[in-house]
Parts: C-alpha cells; structure tokens; sequence
C-alpha cells in the first residue's frame, strides 16, 4: 500500500517524528473546539498527514485515549484535506475515572468537535461568479442655476 488512496491511513499519511511534530506545533493553533487544538502547516506532499497528542492528564484512561485516536484517523480518512499536515492535540480533560471510560455521548461528541476542525481545513470551493450586471445609468440633470 502507497498510501496514495483517499480512504486509507497507511504510514505515508502519519507524522511520526519528533522534529515533524515539533515544526507544525511551532506555528500557531489553526482551530480550536472545546476539548481540541488544531495545528496545521502547508506540506509538500500530494496527501494530508495526521499527527495525534492525547495526554494521559486530559484522558486518564487508556481506552479512553485509543477511542480518541480512532474517531481522530477515521473522520481524518474521510475529509478531504489537501496538502496539510494536521496534528490534533487534547487540549481539555474529556473524562474522569469515575464515570465510565467511553460512552455513546462521549464518541458523538468527539465526533462532532473533530469533523468541524477538519471541516474548517476544506478546501473552499469557489463561489459561483454572478453575472456582471450593469448599474443602471443614473442621468445626472443637473438643475438650471439660477445667479442673478
């Protein structure tokens, strides 16, 4: 696998290094949800690149943190960023270790935060051009100045 295809996260799509995550971390957060940071730099190759930081502070439990990361590479499969290198941080605490570690509302609303921060980083299609319209000729009459 290349890691050419649109709907796959092969190893060409991941930022693995320490230097490659450090050089999109020092530009500044493109977006921001509630519990996420997004940071974004322009990248050289054909593809998007995904990077993904879930502290253990903000998500203390294990299964927590790997549901975040999966709902993170499967919405980040399916958008359809170009040319970005993308590193989603955990910015807020989601959990405690009291509740349970995932739940449903939990998945929905990571799923809405994180689809509206690869949203945000779309490609904008072009509005359609409106047709010119000519103004319509205003006939300046000036009034007769009367000088007496």
């Amino acid at each position: 696998m290349t890691g050419e295809g649109s709907h796959d996260f092969a190893r060409a799509r991941r930022i693995l290094k320490t230097d490659e995550f450090s050089s999109v971390f020092r530009l500044r957060p493109t977006q921001k949800s509630a519990h996420f940071v997004l940071y974004t730099r322009p990248s050289p190759l054909p593809h998007a690149r995904l990077g993904i930081v879930a502290a253990k502070r903000f998500a203390p439990r294990a299964v927590t943190r790997n549901t975040i990361k999966r709902v993170t590479r499967e919405l980040f499969r399916t958008s359809e960023l170009q040319s970005l290198d993308c590193i989603v941080r955990l910015a807020r605490p989601v959990n405690t270790k009291d509740g349970p570690a995932t739940t449903t509302a939990l998945k929905r609303l990571l799923r809405t935060e994180l689809s509206r921060l690869f949203a945000s980083q779309r490609p904008r299609k072009p509005a359609p051009a409106k047709a010119a319209v000519p103004a319509p000729a205003v006939a300046a009459q000036a009034a007769p100045s009367s000088s007496s």
